[in-house]
């Protein structure tokens, strides 16, 4: 009887320390990537404001073929939606929808992941010396969701490699509509 009282202390002292830990991580995540494309914000905006074309240059779309998607609303702007449910635990599923959108300049996401949490994506466009830089940001806020203030503390690790790839492949996409334009004229 005194070996079970002593593991219950241990385990509710195991257990009050994760929760007052959680307690003091950040209650939210921010995620940024960032890259040059040789092309103006109006040639790249095009993709970023149309769920449709997010799956042309998405890491995840690469990630599983097989996912199957639902559009809804308006095909690109404020309103447009998607919904994607996959076998591969990378991609997932959830929704996503432009809650924003300001030409050649901004595009906002709110993102769903189910019944886990919400989030914000957006795509910033800035000219610099003939180029057009491309942000590609995520913000989430936990709350007092304990498990998902631990996810924090990976979130730039586990979404940042994909946000490069994702901006590498625009970047590829653009920048080869746009060599192959200039060759057709």
């Amino acid at each position: 009887m005194r070996i079970v009282k002593l593991v219950t202390l241990f385990l509710g002292i195991i257990a009050l320390g994760l929760i007052v830990t959680g307690l003091l991580l950040p209650s939210s995540v921010h995620v940024e990537r960032r890259i040059l494309i040789q092309a103006e914000p109006e040639l790249i905006f095009p993709h970023l404001n149309n769920l449709r074309a997010f799956n042309r240059w998405s890491p995840w779309a690469q990630k599983d073929p097989q996912t199957h998607f639902n559009f809804t609303g308006p095909e690109q702007g404020v309103g447009a939606q998607m919904t994607w449910y996959s076998e591969q635990p990378q991609v997932g599923g959830g929704s996503q929808e432009i809650i924003a959108s300001v030409p050649n300049q901004r595009v906002a996401v709110a993102l769903s992941f189910g019944d886990t949490s919400t989030a914000i994506a957006y795509y910033d466009l800035q000219r610099i010396d003939g180029q057009t830089e491309v942000t590609w940001g995520f913000d989430s806020d936990f709350g007092y969701d304990l498990f998902s203030r631990y996810f924090g503390l990976m979130a730039d690790q586990w979404i940042g490699p994909d946000y490069e790839q994702g901006l590498n492949n625009l970047k590829t996409l653009v920048e080869s509509n746009t060599a192959s334009t200039s060759m057709s004229r």
